[in-house]
């Protein structure tokens, strides 16, 4: 398929001077829409006989660059301050909350229900069932839709949904010879069966199996794939290294504006508070051509510059039915709307998830891609975002690829992650959907509009979209 790809996309080009012209338009646009915001009048998407669900606000502890200040804690750490900072910003009672769900992929084996555990640290009551889900960069995602079902299933008015991830402490296991041998030797009972076994070991025994952010059925890391799929798409180095540099050039505009509201204080124990993610470094594109590239070598375009960097945070939201929301006297942020998963082949296709899931959720919405106000996708590489806006917008991927008799056509980057991404925030792999979910609603109700969509794409060849409309003002 690769080659396919190649030679019919080749012919589809997402020149430089577009891209540069698209982060000039982007900055200048985003610029108008926080001065001149207008309220939109657009229907409601509110069903019959479905409840409603809100979200009444969403946190996250500052995102940071693995290895540096969390470097000393353990997930249910992050995950515990993400809570508390949810309690302290809404005063929910604790004891209003029905259940917990977080999501998460590089799992502590100690705290492998991460939920539960972060949940009895922040004071939540033992009664309180909590679990955690984990489905790779889309973890949190599915840990608020699992929530938006329990409460429009009736089984729950109040969930909170989060995501949580520590790169900086990942867990690195012995070889499994040695593991097995390990398993043995505890289960012999005489000196001599110990003996025997510990005669067996050889040096290689000791050689560690490192992790590695690659798939299990193609043994390709995510970075690999990345540098494939932009070849394929015909993307050059100097437009992702474009792109990226637009995600962290408004990502500190935004940041300075104060309108990463979504971030909370956290005291970090024997250090200073964190208070503002810091990943977010705006370079220059002849600093950025430097870099050497990190997958593909010497040929590839895919580099530190324009990836997401690994990252460590921690998100939490609180998501109720509209009555009881209106009951506990909150003012509700947005309302969580259609949304859907998608699945594709997970070597050619493996970030294209946001390609697959956004034509089906506004068909499930009843809308249409111009009804769309704020758009915001997961930025895993600065490749990945413009091959998936290429294929967006391609009639030929459309036909040959999705089945569809048409495009649905590329979101206008005026409206598209305006605030930054994940390549400048950063991506805390199970707790980026609840920023993107309420970065949207605080767009929505900045620039004016009335729906958002939130799509991400994530390792298997997977991916999610959600429609989030604008809480009446």
């Amino acid at each position: 398929m690769s080659s396919m790809l190649s030679s019919a996309l080749r012919n589809l080009p997402v020149s430089s001077a577009w891209a540069a012209g698209a982060f000039t338009r982007s900055l200048s646009c985003s610029s108008q829409f926080q001065s001149s915001a207008q309220p939109k009048t657009k229907k409601s998407l509110a069903k019959t006989g479905v409840k409603n669900v809100v979200v009444v606000e969403g946190v996250r502890i500052p995102f940071l660059q693995s290895g540096t200040t969390y470097a000393d804690l353990m997930p249910h750490d992050l995950a515990r301050a993400a809570l508390q900072g949810l309690l302290t910003r809404t005063s929910v009672p604790r004891d209003v909350v029905d259940y917990i769900v977080y999501g998460t992929v590089i799992q502590e084996v100690k705290t492998s229900n991460v939920a539960r555990e972060a949940a009895l640290g922040a004071g939540f009551s033992d009664k309180t069932p909590a679990h955690t889900v984990t489905m790779a960069c889309i973890s949190s995602n599915q840990a608020m839709t699992t929530g938006v079902g329990m409460i429009a299933a009736g089984q729950c008015d109040v969930v909170v949904a989060g995501g949580v991830e520590l790169m900086s402490d990942v867990p690195i296991r012995h070889s499994r010879k040695m593991r097995k041998t390990m398993l043995t030797l505890n289960r012999a009972k005489t000196l001599g069966q110990k003996l025997s076994l510990i005669s067996k070991i050889r040096p290689d025994y000791f050689a560690p199996e490192l992790p590695a952010v690659a798939e299990f059925s193609t043994s390709e890391t995510m970075g690999h794939s990345a540098d494939r799929l932009a070849a394929a798409f015909g993307i050059s180095r100097l437009e992702q290294d474009e792109y990226a540099l637009r995600s962290h050039t408004l990502a500190k505009k935004a940041q300075e504006q104060g309108l990463l509201q979504d971030v909370v204080p956290f005291k970090v124990p024997g250090k200073d508070t964190v208070t503002k993610d810091n990943g977010i470094r705006p370079s220059s594109l002849e600093q950025m051509g430097k870099l050497k590239p990190a997958f593909v070598k010497p040929y590839g375009t895919v580099t530190a510059a324009n990836s997401s960097f690994l990252t460590d945070g921690a998100s939490a939201m609180l998501i109720m039915s509209e009555e009881k929301a209106l009951a506990m006297g909150y003012k509700p942020k947005a309302y969580l709307r259609d949304f859907v998963y998608v699945s594709q082949d997970p070597k050619d296709q493996l970030l294209l998830g946001p390609t697959y899931a956004t034509p089906k959720v506004l068909e499930k919405a009843g809308l249409s891609l111009s009804d769309i106000d704020v758009f915001e996708f997961h930025e895993a590489f600065a490749g990945q975002i413009l091959a998936n806006l290429k294929a967006m917008d391609s009639d030929w991927f459309a036909k040959n690829y999705m089945g569809r008799k048409s495009k649905v056509g590329a979101p206008p980057l005026d409206k598209f992650n305006t605030w930054g991404g994940s390549l400048s925030l950063g991506h805390p792999f199970g707790a980026t959907g609840c920023r993107l979910v309420i970065t949207a609603a605080h767009r929505l109700k900045k620039e004016g509009g009335q729906y958002g969509l939130v799509a991400a794409c994530a390792a298997g060849g997977q991916g999610h979209a959600m429609i989030v409309e604008l809480y009446p003002q």
